[in-house]
């Protein structure tokens, strides 16, 4: 599914150049669960980024789902992320205008969704992460870890073929942060490939595989047995 080649991104300001992305080569196959770790700077989310297609790199090749990305323009690398990839973010990254429902809704009114079709899919969607009884509810009126369940039923509303989650539970207690991980547990069992960062080791247990990254590089990877959730 994913494939990078020398993959290097650079930042560059009026005094400094700064490497966040230094030669990195991975390869993560279709259904996997892999996290991403590291100390605080080192890359984990420009890399998800990249992978996302919210960022372009500044040298290397990305592939994604055989189509060579990096030189995708805009709208073609829009076209190829809002069709595949569905986001986790540590800030629940939730329209505080919208309720619950409208929130789960957006990814679908992108894609052209039928009104019925989105409406029976919202549905759906509520009952299995267990907010249905909050869908006119808005953000501002949920606890932490009703956002993060509304946030990962955003994600996964359009069926993605990826999930992408950034520090998923960063901003959760460790009740929260525990249902946060068997719903991502829950997706990868029904066949969803999902790509997390953390900073928690007991929440990449809960992965295939683990990559550590420092300074831009590609350390170690573990392969090893998922925490059950």
């Amino acid at each position: 599914m994913i494939r990078t080649v020398d993959l290097r991104k650079q930042y560059t300001t009026e005094e400094v150049e700064t490497t966040a992305l230094n030669n990195v080569n991975i390869e993560i196959k279709d259904g996997e669960f892999v996290a991403i770790m590291g100390p605080s700077g080192c890359g984990k989310s420009t890399l998800l980024n990249v992978l996302g297609m919210l960022d372009n790199p500044s040298h290397g090749e990305y592939h994604f789902l055989d189509h060579e990305v990096s030189r995708f323009t805009e709208r073609q690398r829009a076209n190829l992320r809002k069709e595949n990839i569905g986001f986790v973010f540590q800030s629940f990254n939730l329209i505080d205008e919208l309720t619950v429902a409208e929130n789960i809704e957006l990814p679908l009114l992108y894609l052209g969704v039928s009104t019925a079709h989105r409406r029976l899919r919202v549905q759906e969607i509520m009952e299995q992460m267990n907010i249905a009884p909050r869908k006119n509810h808005f953000p501002q009126q949920l606890s932490g870890g009703q956002q993060q369940r509304v946030a990962v039923a955003r994600a996964v509303v359009a069926k993605p073929k990826l999930i992408l989650a950034d520090e998923p539970t960063g901003n959760l207690d460790s009740n929260h942060g525990d249902e946060v991980m068997r719903l991502l547990t829950e997706l990868h069992d029904a066949g969803t490939t999902v790509v997390m960062v953390t900073h928690a080791p007991a929440y990449a247990d809960f992965a295939q595989r683990v990559i550590h990254l420092f300074d831009g590089h590609v350390v170690t990877e573990n392969f090893q047995g998922r925490v059950q959730a």
